[in-house]
């Protein structure tokens, strides 16, 4: 396969971010009134080919939209999309369980500065496969990385979405890694509760085969994640109301900035850390 000017296998690309991650600075965090926590869990691993007929679909208008890019827009030389899901410590998960309507603090954390070590462990990821002489990319730190969502909330559908220029989800799905629950999370071996993060390089690696033919062939409808919804924007019978979260979620923004964040959804739920449909 070709590799630029070195050659590697998915296991050791894994074991080098594996290595990566662990010393990469920011996932132990000082948060207010509770002291040092850790924000995530070892990350889970997959990949799909470039030319995957399903990063073509994702352009479609009810899946994410035209301003989606694929593989090939944001690196030429593409060959391999590679995913990860870092779940949240049991710490953070357990400590969202104790307010059944705000974010708990280890959360805000989670969700903002966790963010911000995802980005730190994506660009030494990135900067790894470049030192190997293998081109990378990736889309949540590209400048032409973009989310347009409609003007006013009075536009806002109960079913928008944000047209989306990449989708961390998306291609996480793509690379084997889970199917969609009831949410619209991504359920994984290691469960929903966590986040994703992708990059794209120009070397070829085994694909992660999909272990699923439906979108959401994980979700066991049990419908506890609409239970525990304050904004009451999950259900049975209609699925997801984005409106209703999208709204709640600013409302927790307003109350909490800089930080903001929710997750009720992810916690407290059969598909929290792991997937309930998988032995």
């Amino acid at each position: 396969m070709g590799m630029g000017t070195e050659m590697c296998t998915n296991e050791e690309i894994i074991r080098d971010c594996l290595d990566l991650f662990r010393n990469t600075e920011g996932n132990c965090v000082d948060v207010p009134g509770i002291g040092e926590t850790v924000l995530f869990d070892e990350p889970i691993f997959g990949f799909a080919s470039a030319d995957d007929g399903l990063f073509e679909t994702f352009r479609r208008k009810e899946v994410i939209g035209a301003n989606y890019f694929g593989p090939y827009e944001w690196l030429p030389e593409a060959k391999s999309v590679v995913a990860l899901f870092l779940p949240f410590s049991e710490a953070v998960r357990k400590s969202n369980k104790e307010d059944k309507t705000d974010p708990s603090k280890e959360w805000l954390y989670a969700r903002i500065e966790g963010q911000e070590f995802i980005s730190r462990y994506t660009a030494a990821i990135r900067n790894h496969f470049e030192e190997k002489g293998i081109k990378a990319c990736v889309p949540a730190l590209d400048e032409r990385f973009d989310v347009k969502i409609e003007n006013t909330i009075k536009d806002l559908r109960p079913d928008f979405h944000a047209d989306s220029r990449w989708s961390e989800r998306h291609a996480a799905y793509a690379c084997g890694l889970g199917t969609f629950g009831l949410s619209r999370g991504l359920i994984t071996e290691k469960g929903m509760a966590g986040r994703f993060a992708s990059v794209i390089v120009s070397a070829e690696f085994e694909p992660t085969p999909r272990k699923y033919n439906g979108i959401d062939d994980y979700c066991i409808k049990c419908g506890v994640c609409a239970k525990n919804c304050p904004a009451k924007a999950i259900s049975l019978k209609h699925g997801k109301n984005n409106l209703k979260c999208h709204l709640h979620v600013q409302k927790m923004k307003k109350k909490y900035s800089p930080r903001y964040g929710c997750g009720k959804c992810q916690v407290g739920v059969p598909c929290e850390f792991r997937s309930p449909v998988q032995k």
